[in-house]
């Protein structure tokens, strides 16, 4: 079983150029999750992966509203913290007994932060018209782990009902239809 900062790395080393490749102008553009824009989905990542640094220490976190953090030099700040999430979860004992408000295995929050990580650069490399797929390895750790916590996650409101998918769509489609997305959504014009 790999690490989860190994995992987290890899994740990070995808999703980090899809940051880096939003444009300015594309900031208000709508997104797969149709509560969030560019801007707040990347608002919302922020938040993320600020805070699960936070869960991998056994720390208080708190998700209320995203504080706007596309300001200045947003892109390369996205980088770094990806780099100190990773950093947090290499800590020995990060993977192990509980986390988080609900107390659940840490591994399995671990799972919560990749998956988003993964799934909303998806949502946010759509929404910008450019291209991602993610590391073999993310995805086969994402995939069980995901459905496992689908039921939980759709009475929480954090997935949608589950998009429907052909036969024979590809792991990742499957994936993007289990959280509620359209794996095959296009920016409105694109």
């Amino acid at each position: 079983m790999k690490k989860m900062s190994e995992l987290l790395e890899t994740a990070a080393a995808r999703a980090v150029p899809v940051l880096n490749g939003i444009d300015d102008s594309s900031l208000e553009a709508p997104t797969p999750c149709a509560e969030y824009d560019v801007r707040a989905l990347i608002n919302h990542l922020f938040q993320v992966v600020v805070n699960f640094q936070a869960l991998a220490a056994r720390e208080p976190v708190e998700f209320g509203e995203a504080p706007d953090v596309v300001t200045g030099n947003w892109r390369a700040r996205f980088g770094e913290e990806t780099g100190k999430l990773v950093a947090a979860w290499a800590v020995p004992g990060a993977e192990e007994g509980t986390a988080g408000a609900m107390q659940l295995p840490a591994r399995t929050v671990g799972h919560m932060v990749l998956g988003d990580l993964t799934v909303h650069a998806w949502d946010l490399a759509r929404a910008t018209g450019q291209d991602f797929a993610p590391d073999a390895s993310v995805l086969d750790e994402i995939g069980p782990a995901l459905a496992a916590m689908a039921p939980m996650a759709r009475e929480s409101k954090v997935f949608g009902e589950p998009h429907p998918v052909p036969e024979g769509a590809g792991p990742f489609e499957r994936v993007l239809a289990l959280t509620g997305r359209d794996p095959h959504w296009r920016a409105p014009g694109a």
